[in-house]
């Protein structure tokens, strides 16, 4: 072996003592952590509101009917929404949280929300009586011709949701700027745009304790009990909206 091949076999012993510290070091340091998804707020629960009437005077309705359509379905989808959007707290913090999943508890968010929201709009549109009235009737004539045509076509509309589910809801739209009669086939379906101002169940839960299949009876019931002055008011706001 040459002095110049000796030289270098010795730098190379060297230079590998001198990195071994280094690369052991690194062996033996823990393995790093994948890093967590971004935190986020925990919502705060939405609360039950109790129903804006007594439910023992709407003419039409027993109180058995207007009690369990609050106290199932209605309180029903507020803690259902509840459970579901702590639920999507704790998965947003897991990252490797498959999407479909998460896709999934989206979507029964969406219905939840939508369940709460149109119901809470029902029942306050009840408790009252009369036909409407004032800016709420010009309105109607402006969008529709008359107030009876109005009617005429709210009411159609919720004869094809008989025996079935779903909704069918007067709204201001804040594009077209009139009011719309909609279908509505289940709590997530709503116009775009579209800003609520009476709402009619058509799910059978709504109905089928006083009234059977006889949904035109219950839809009788339903303008017996309308709260104009309500229905107003939320038009009125839309409208600045």
């Amino acid at each position: 072996m040459s002095s110049n091949q000796a030289l270098t076999r010795r730098q190379a012993l060297a230079a590998a003592a001198a990195l071994a510290p280094a690369a052991l070091a690194a062996a033996q340091a823990p393995a790093p952590t994948p890093s967590a998804a971004p935190a986020g707020i925990k919502p705060s629960p939405f609360e039950i509101k109790p129903l804006p009437f007594d439910p023992a005077k709407l003419p039409g309705f027993s109180e058995r009917l207007l009690k369990s359509h609050w106290e199932n379905n209605y309180s029903g989808a507020v803690r259902a929404l509840n459970a579901v959007r702590d639920r999507l707290v704790a998965l947003r913090a897991d990252k490797d949280t498959p999407s479909f999943l998460y896709g999934d508890l989206k979507r029964e968010e969406l219905i939840r929300r939508g369940s709460m929201v149109l119901h809470e709009l029902y029942f306050a549109n009840l408790g009252g009586s009369g036909r409407p009235g004032g800016a709420l009737a010009e309105a109607l004539k402006s969008s529709f011709g008359s107030v009876e045509a109005w009617e005429d076509d709210f009411r159609k509309t919720a004869a094809s949701l008989y025996g079935g589910s779903g909704w069918t809801v007067l709204a201001w739209n804040q594009h077209t700027r009139e009011l719309h009669n909609y279908w509505a086939g289940d709590h997530s379906q709503s116009a775009v745009m579209g800003t609520p101002i009476f709402v009619l169940d058509l799910y059978e839960h709504a109905y089928h304790i006083d009234f059977g299949a006889a949904a035109a009876r219950y839809v009788d019931a339903f303008f017996v009990n309308a709260h104009w002055d309500e229905v107003q008011r939320r038009l009125e706001a839309a409208r600045k909206g």
